[in-house]
């Protein structure tokens, strides 16, 4: 089995959520709050929604969910949530296909663009406070035991919000299975669990099997 040459750092962490100086009352001050607010707010928006909506019926962003609570408009509310996370490798992308799909609106809208929302939407992020556990892993067979005694809150730290640290290119797991392992197969398929319709205890669950049956081998 590979002994890592660098060990996995379990931690944890422990979310503040800031709300930030861009606030829309119309799809036209969306818009241009969408160019304005920093990369933190559009995956708060974006990823760190999927969690707050699994169990709720909806739109899986908050940006769909506003258009249409706060606008009654579902023809852009169903085209914002049609933006797949898993397709973007850095937020200036998933910023720009944003933004494209509500400027597309207003051009062909731009009187029911200016129109005043219910409430408005506040642009928020989260602040993070990492704390180290008092555990580490040296092996694929250390980081299974390891992980089974991750809380929602750590694990949700390695393998959601560390995307935006990472750039969305991929999670901590993965990260350390191909750079410290050298397991870039095991990077991917770790990689391609399912973050829309997993919640966290069952991604955690996929990953375990995944984990054993690499050891088993």
């Amino acid at each position: 089995m590979n002994t890592a040459h660098q060990p996995f750092r379990f931690s944890t962490a422990a979310y503040l959520t800031q709300v930030e100086n861009q606030k829309a009352t119309n799809i036209a001050e969306l818009l241009e709050c969408l160019g304005q607010a920093s990369d933190a707010a559009i995956f708060y928006h974006t990823f760190q929604s999927l969690g707050r909506y699994h169990f709720l019926e909806g739109f899986s962003n908050d940006f769909a969910q506003w258009v249409l609570a706060g606008l009654n408009r579902p023809a852009l509310a169903e085209r914002l949530a049609n933006i797949d996370v898993r397709d973007y490798v850095s937020i200036p992308e998933l910023r720009a296909d944003l933004r494209r799909i509500v400027a597309e609106y207003c051009e062909r809208s731009p009187q029911v663009s200016n129109q005043r929302a219910f409430e408005a939407f506040h642009f928020s992020h989260d602040e993070e406070i990492t704390i180290p556990l008092p555990w580490d892993a040296h092996t694929l067979a250390g980081f299974r035991a390891g992980l089974e005694r991750l809380s929602h809150a750590s694990f949700y730290h390695h393998f959601i919000a560390s995307r935006l640290r990472l750039q969305l290119k991929t999670n901590d797991f993965s990260h350390w299975f191909e750079n410290a392992l050298g397991m870039p197969d095991l990077a991917a398929r770790t990689n391609r669990i399912d973050i829309y319709t997993n919640t966290l205890d069952s991604a955690r669950s996929e990953l375990i099997s995944m984990l054993d049956r690499e050891i088993r081998q």
